[in-house]
């Protein structure tokens, strides 16, 4: 991975350096001596080089040294400078010069990038250990979830289940109202019947001579209502108590027990509790 930074600003460096010694000796060389023209080309990638080493140095010490930063910016600006310079002097190809004029700039941003690779690389190992919790984070999510959906699913069905048994126990009840009904209309047709009260009266005059006894419809109607009562048929337990008997029934073997197998035995001592109260003391003893 180094190599992958490393090499673009090493090539970049090189082209711009090259570039900026040949235009200062083809632009100089017309009005100073090309060995002066020469020396100043030289000068610029030298100063440009020089610092780009030093801050080398410091970034593989772990410093930084903003001075030293500043000058090698300032020499990177000057080699664009004279690069743009000669591009607007040129009298032939001065887009061309123009188009390359930005490479000495890119090449400190090169090596700017590379430093920056180097403060924030990690070892293989802790690669390794970061791509381990990443995929136990998304094992745990991915389980969540798995576990959020059966719960849904069973919840889903148990509220099924006990919708169709209280329709079906409602079917009942209004078949059973229904009939009822229709036994009680045809007592009181036969009650309010002439031909009814008749036979009726001359069964019951030889018993009791000079009474006309009269039948009574049966009694159906709204009748006492029960006495409050919860609908548990023991005392309901506190959250407290059914904490612990669930708690103990969960631990009576090893491994610990299921919630089916705890809510069967649960049923079986005796002791009693509603499925939402019992399924949420399983939750709290199971955390």
């Amino acid at each position: 991975m180094r190599v992958k930074t490393v090499l673009p600003a090493v090539a970049m460096t090189a082209v711009s350096m090259v570039l900026t010694l040949a235009v200062v000796v083809m632009w100089l060389g017309t009005a100073v001596p090309w060995p002066v023209a020469l020396v100043v080309g030289l000068g610029i990638d030298g100063g440009w080089l020089a610092t780009l080493a030093y801050e080398r140095r410091l970034a593989a010490q772990g410093d930084h040294n903003r001075a030293v930063t500043a000058v090698g910016w300032s020499f990177g600006i000057l080699a664009a400078g004279v690069l743009v310079a000669h591009a607007l002097t040129a009298e032939h190809s001065a887009g061309a010069w123009l188009a390359v004029a930005w490479l000495p700039i890119a090449a400190k941003a090169l090596w700017l990038v590379h430093a920056m690779w180097e403060r924030t690389a990690l070892t293989p190992v802790a690669l390794d250990a970061i791509r381990g919790i990443q995929q136990e984070a998304r094992d745990e999510a991915a389980v969540a979830r798995a576990r959020l959906r059966a719960e849904a699913a069973t919840e889903e069905t148990r509220l099924t289940a006990v919708t169709e048994a209280g329709a079906r126990v409602a079917r009942v009840q209004a078949k059973t109202a229904q009939a009822l009904s229709s036994a009680w209309s045809t007592l009181e047709t036969a009650r309010a019947g002439e031909e009814t009260s008749r036979a009726l009266t001359s069964v019951t005059a030889r018993v009791t001579p000079g009474v006309t006894p009269r039948w009574e419809l049966p009694v159906w109607g709204p009748s006492e209502p029960l006495t409050a009562r919860s609908l548990e048929s023991a005392p309901a337990l506190t959250d407290e108590a059914l904490d612990v008997i669930v708690d103990e029934i969960r631990t009576s073997e090893t491994p610990a027990l299921s919630y089916r197998e705890m809510a069967a035995r649960f049923r079986a001592a005796g002791h009693s509790a509603s499925e939402v109260r019992l399924r949420a003391a399983w939750k709290r003893v199971a955390a």
